[in-house]
């Protein structure tokens, strides 16, 4: 109980803090990698890029935000990432380079953008939509099944009991973990702090470039602005939905040491989870799809 109420502190503390700080305004922050950024300062000088890019027509997102430098950019960037244009001018993406909606078939990537392609900012609505797919998505009940299977199997908490009984008291509890993150880190911290919490995939570069490029998405995100800023819906939605977990885990394992611990486990899972989703299209071209390939090369 007086992690949590320390927690409560922590975490009202810094939404205060978040809430007053500027939405806009030169960031301290490093710039993301070129394919990353998107619309910066408007009170800046005109970037030479954007006003070589092609016009556009502007669209607005479910923010409200109009997306008219997002889509120029893209375009102005063709050359530093994969991303095409379309008769129409929009930019696109070949097909073998896309970030599929499911990884190997089973793993949910509504989150991801493909390199090159930047979508307006979502709105509260789109955000708890993705949230819900992603929360409800049948792989889901698989995933928490396999962990909680695991986790009866080790005896991780011997109070749990074993057989029947004791796997459904894992299954349940590893279900609320993964919907209270899922709804926290998608939906109410980014809608609260305006900051969008998709991926969006960096696509070329030296291999290490990406590695530190995905892995350090869950601590630098872009806001609705397309300004780099620290991302407070991953570090807050994990740190509050380990604090949630404190009221139904036994009181053994509610220790700060303990609490950390899966903290800095759910935050690392987060960052290689990014990290393979930058890299899955390489993969997926490379391992799974080279006889596609030959076979196009033998019929042409």
């Amino acid at each position: 109980m007086r992690l949590s109420a320390v927690l409560l502190v922590c975490v009202t503390a810094l939404t205060t803090h978040a809430q007053s700080l500027p939405r806009s305004g030169t960031s301290t922050l490093p710039d993301a990698p070129a394919p990353h950024r998107i619309a910066g300062d408007r009170s800046a000088a005109p970037d030479p890029l954007l006003a070589a890019a092609d016009p556009v027509l502007p669209v607005v997102g479910a923010s409200g935000y109009s997306s008219s430098s997002w889509l120029a950019l893209a375009q102005a960037q063709s050359s530093a990432s994969p991303a095409q244009r379309d008769d129409s001018g929009k930019a696109t993406v070949p097909a073998d380079e896309q970030q599929p909606k499911r990884i190997l078939g089973l793993m949910p990537n509504y989150r991801a953008v493909s390199a090159g392609v930047r979508p307006p900012p979502p709105g509260p609505k789109e955000a708890f939509k993705i949230a819900t797919e992603n929360n409800f998505d049948y792989s889901q009940y698989v995933f928490v099944g396999l962990t909680s299977l695991m986790a009866e199997g080790s005896n991780t908490h011997p109070e749990f009991g074993k057989g029947v009984g004791g796997y459904w008291s894992y299954y349940w509890r590893g279900y609320i973990d993964k919907s209270a993150g899922d709804y926290l880190i998608i939906f109410a911290f980014p809608t609260l702090f305006h900051e969008d919490e998709r991926y969006f995939a960096m696509g070329q570069g030296s291999f290490w470039k990406r590695v530190e490029y995905s892995g350090m998405s869950v601590f630098i995100t872009p806001n609705y602005h397309g300004k780099n800023t620290v991302n407070l819906a991953e570090i807050l939605g994990r740190g509050v939905s380990q604090a949630i977990s404190l009221t139904y885990y036994p009181s053994a394992v509610a220790t700060p040491s303990s609490y950390f611990s899966k903290f800095g486990y759910a935050v690392g899972r987060d960052a290689l989870t990014n990290v393979f989703r930058e890299f899955y299209p390489d993969i997926a071209r490379h391992v799974f799809h080279p006889h596609h390939r030959k076979s196009a090369q033998k019929d042409s």
